[in-house]
């Protein structure tokens, strides 16, 4: 093997430089395709090679099993002995500390580590008991608040003198979860993937002789992607180079997209102050992008002010143009990309070579279809198929069961989503009636008063709520009918509990309204059965076209994924669509602080994924809440300052113009639908889309002069003929012709 000074003529100059830092704290700031993983190792070969560092003193810690992985396999080519390198990731690190010394913090030998799935289950158990905990409240949203409390350190203490409200539950109630689940999982010998940092960190604060001798074997510590550090991985990493301080951490600010999953970027912005001793290495030579390419990602993140002083220089020539395109709507977006494709790919590039990066897995339908109609095979990663979605295929059998009673199957799908107090004990027992009468479960439920001892009533409720929506089917459009279904499901409510997740899932069932309209632009005169029938087609994976990651997807195929999702990836050719205000930036990200400069740094991260062909996309129109709205170009795009050619559908080049709602108006006119065109679940009051007088959507406390005091379960009809469903504890549900009902809202 080459001598340790040899190793460095194999770098560029600042590389060189930072694998050369023997002792102390050094910052390696790496920018987007400047070698830092190749920097790294060649500093830890370096460090044995040189210096004399044996294997067994240096940690290198990174985020993920696939980057750990190829640290090793890297390594092993320079390195002697490279076999007795700690190199892992950060809970893999912690798992193998808790195994050699969680005795003394009362981990038994043998303890289990809980998945996901089981997290659920012991919080199933204990949150059924806690005061402040209803039986809707959804435990994913209880082990959310639980893991994000762990990734900064909090305990349940902390909890309670808090914020008064933690995803809509009082704090105390939310601690409460806390410590019975903490003693439940400790009765079981068990700790969850949160505790492999949080119990490392408690062992090393608790017992500083273990923490002693674990410093012995990671004397040299480095640490890839420090801007992705939480609290916890930050505590950690101190305590381990508290002593001898050899802490060198490679990362890049710029690049810092994970804030959602609780990343802190001040952990890299404030490592100087942290270290004032520590020495600073930029790597700033690009060997992944074109010029060009490479020009519009130095000229956006300028803008932000949170960030270390770097820009990337490249190595490659200028290349092709960038390129951006308006197109009239979402769907000829879509077609341009497919025809950008086909173009690339007669040109001889693989389908492999390319990326679709967006914003949401919202913006997936589109393309998808697209990409379809010209047979253009694609793989989502990090997702699955539009329709294939646990909360399409929920909303759609919820359709399927309006329009065929019969259909157990969707029934038992849906039953329990969101919960209604039938349990699998009574679900048992309405389908052993069904099945013994030769009629269906939901026939079952309808007549539950004579077959469940307890809770016939959320049955008949439940068999009236679907009666409505089999109302709704014949009356609405297909969309207007999806939006009602998900409007008075409860569904909205559900998937409001799951936070950041249910979040994402509901702007999911907004394209699902979108795509329901288009469709029946496309079919004048189609039944939400005609829309069922090309869902399931279009869900259907017999063509094998677009495919989940990993699916059986054909090894040259387009990838389609988030900006998120791209991060660490590169490809010859990115497309990145949907270059608009609400999209990119994300609406969401307006009323957060810092939000702005975080979506600069993930439209950033898209551009520096291309190695030679960029395109940029944005729609005069989108479809939204089943309305064509006009679409103003990101703000971003202005910030580039014209660092790319507009291009026509045919590549033509034309002149920039910003463009705001103003310098257009949608095209397509929107269809009435129950609900108007309001986001799904939001407060605005709902009138009837033929008389403009207020009308239900149910859920609404009322009274009856009759019946008494009840709550509206569903609504069917607009106008005169609007029908609500109506459950009165004294007289059970009644269905009333609005007009005539003289109700009385409470």
């Amino acid at each position: 093997m080459t001598s340790g000074s040899d190793l460095l003529q194999q770098l560029n100059p600042n590389q060189a430089q930072a694998a050369d830092h023997f002792t102390g704290p050094a910052l390696v700031i790496a920018g987007a395709g400047s070698g830092k993983t190749r920097t790294l190792i060649y500093r830890i070969a370096h460090l044995i090679r040189h210096y004399g560092v044996q294997p067994d003193q240096v940690l290198a810690v990174t985020f993920t099993n696939k980057a750990a992985a190829e640290m090793r396999e890297r390594a092993g080519h320079l390195i002697e002995g490279a076999n007795s390198l700690w190199m892992s990731t950060f809970h893999s690190a912690g798992v193998r500390i808790l195994r050699a010394y969680g005795e003394y913090i009362g981990l038994q030998r043998g303890f289990v580590i809980y998945d996901d799935d089981d997290q659920l289950d012991i919080i199933k158990e204990v949150m059924g008991s806690v005061p402040g905990v209803g039986p809707d409240t959804n435990p994913r949203v209880l082990r959310g608040i639980l893991d994000r409390a762990k990734s900064n350190l909090l305990t349940a203490a902390d909890l309670e003198r808090g914020e008064r409200y933690l995803s809509g539950l009082p704090r105390e109630a939310a601690a409460e979860v806390f410590r019975r689940y903490e003693a439940r999982k400790k009765a079981q010998n068990a700790i969850d993937f949160g505790d492999l940092i949080t119990e490392t960190v408690r062992l090393f604060q608790e017992v500083p002789g273990v923490l002693n001798r674990v410093q012995d074997r990671a004397v040299f510590i480095h640490v890839d992607e420090y801007q992705d550090t939480n609290k916890a991985q930050y505590e950690l990493t101190r305590l381990l180079a508290s002593r001898d301080r050899n802490l060198l951490v490679v990362g890049d600010p710029d690049q810092s997209i994970y804030k959602f999953r609780g990343a802190d970027i001040q952990n890299i912005l404030d490592f100087q102050k942290d270290y004032p001793d520590a020495k600073v290495y930029r790597l700033e030579h690009n060997y992944r992008s074109s010029a060009r390419v490479l020009g519009l990602a130095n000229t956006l993140i300028e803008h932000n002010t949170e960030r270390l002083e770097k820009t990337l220089k490249p190595v490659k020539d200028d290349g092709h143009a960038v390129y951006f395109h308006r197109a009239n709507d979402h769907r000829a977006e879509g077609d341009f990309v497919a025809e950008w494709v086909t173009r690339l790919h007669h040109e001889g590039r693989r389908f492999s070579d390319m990326a679709i990066l967006y914003r949401t897995n919202a913006q997936s339908r589109v393309m998808e279809e697209s990409l379809r109609r010209v047979n253009i095979p694609a793989k989502i990663v990090g997702g699955v198929g539009f329709y294939d979605r646990r909360e399409i295929r929920d909303i759609l059998a919820y359709a399927r069961l309006s329009i065929n009673p019969s259909d157990d199957v969707a029934l038992r799908r849906i039953i329990g989503r969101p919960k209604r107090g039938i349990g699998d004990t009574a679900l048992t027992r309405l389908m052993d009636w069904a099945r013994i009468n030769g009629t269906s479960v939901l026939t079952a439920c309808a007549n539950a008063d004579g077959i469940l001892d307890r809770g016939a009533n959320k049955a008949t409720e439940f068999a009236a709520l679907m009666s409505a929506f089999s109302d709704a089917a014949e009356n609405y459009t297909p969309g207007g009918f999806l939006r009602y279904v998900i409007e008075t499901s409860g569904y909205v409510d559900l998937l409001r509990q799951e936070g950041q997740e249910g979040a994402v899932r509901l702007e999911n069932l907004e394209e699902l309204v979108n795509a329901a309209e288009e469709w029946q632009a496309e079919h004048e005169g189609g039944t939400i059965a005609d829309f069922l029938d090309d869902a399931a087609l279009l869900s259907s994976v017999d063509d094998g076209r677009v495919k989940r990651e990993n699916d059986g997807v054909p090894e040259d195929a387009v990838t389609l994924m988030t900006l998120h999702n791209a991060k660490g990836l590169e490809f010859p050719a990115v497309f990145i669509v949907g270059t608009e205000e609400g999209l990119l930036p994300s609406k969401n990200a307006l009323a957060e602080p810092g939000g702005i400069e975080e979506e600069r740094r993930l439209f950033y991260v898209g551009i520096t994924r291309a190695m030679e062909r960029l395109f940029l996309t944005a729609a005069q129109n989108r479809m939204q809440y089943g309305k064509t709205n006009a679409a103003e170009d990101s703000r971003f795009l202005e910030e580039l300052q014209g660092g790319f050619d507009t291009v026509d559908q045919y590549g033509q080049v034309q002149e920039y113009r910003q463009k705001t709602w103003r310098d257009y108006r949608p095209t397509v006119p929107a269809r009435p639908q129950p609900g108007g065109n309001a986001p799904l679940g939001s407060s605005v009051k709902n009138t009837s889309p033929l008389t403009g007088e207020l009308s239900y959507r149910g859920g609404e406390k009322v009274t009856h002069p009759k019946f008494g005091e009840g709550q509206v379960l569903a609504v069917a009809g607009v106008g005169d003929k609007q029908e609500v469903t109506v459950h009165f504890p004294a007289a059970g549900a009644k269905k009333l012709l609005v007009k005539f009902a003289n109700l009385t809202r409470l």
